[in-house]
């Protein structure tokens, strides 16, 4: 698995876009800069984004190769952040370090799915904020991206059995028109979530 991401990041382009995701963008703005965690991250368009905007951002991925890429982006537009590579299944945050968590189509079978948002919990300040985008089940049947296994797409009864002990801020689900890059294009059945730490 590691290795098919390596290979999909090697690609010249950026293969979901260099701009911050859509719902990620809208909801870290509505928020005071502080320490954010970004989990699957890519090649760095959210943490790029987040950086820009005065947020001290700790990146994780497992691909060297979209390490790289993120690096190369974060010059271009002048900001450092700081990216570790790890299998974010296998990653420990700090506890109570972060402001905010940003989950952004990260789909995981359901044993991993419970340890990580345990982690992510725990990794919150009290009034820290969670942050999720994700395809839902009925992404099946579209073309635009995602998982092509229902077990690791996500319902809003997961969503809610994973979230129990936030605040709920927003949570909805949508079908959106997607233009992230050539893997992430057309219409898509998302999952949105904003949740407090009490």
């Amino acid at each position: 698995m590691k290795q098919n991401w390596e290979e999909r990041y090697g690609s010249s382009d950026y293969v979901y876009g260099v701009e911050p995701n859509d719902y990620f963008r809208q909801e870290l703005s509505k928020l005071k800069p502080g320490m954010l965690l970004l989990l699957g991250e890519g090649e760095g368009r959210n943490a790029t984004f987040a950086s820009k905007n005065g947020w001290s951002v700790d990146a994780v991925d497992w691909s060297e190769e979209a390490r790289n890429k993120a690096h190369r982006l974060s010059r271009s537009h002048n900001v450092i952040f700081n990216y570790i590579v790890a299998d974010i299944t296998q990653y420990t945050p700090d506890t109570e370090k972060f402001d905010a968590v940003a989950l952004i189509y990260i789909h995981l079978p359901e044993y991993e799915r419970q340890e990580l948002f345990k982690k992510i919990f725990n990794a919150l300040k009290p009034g820290g904020k969670l942050i999720l985008e994700a395809f839902d089940i009925d992404q099946i049947k579209y073309k635009s991206g995602g998982p092509s296994s229902p077990d690791l797409l996500y319902s809003l009864e997961d969503i809610v059995e994973l979230c129990i002990d936030y605040n709920f801020d927003n949570f909805s689900k949508e079908v959106i028109q997607l233009s992230e890059g050539r893997l992430h294009k057309g219409d898509a059945a998302v999952i949105r979530f904003t949740g407090t730490k009490p």
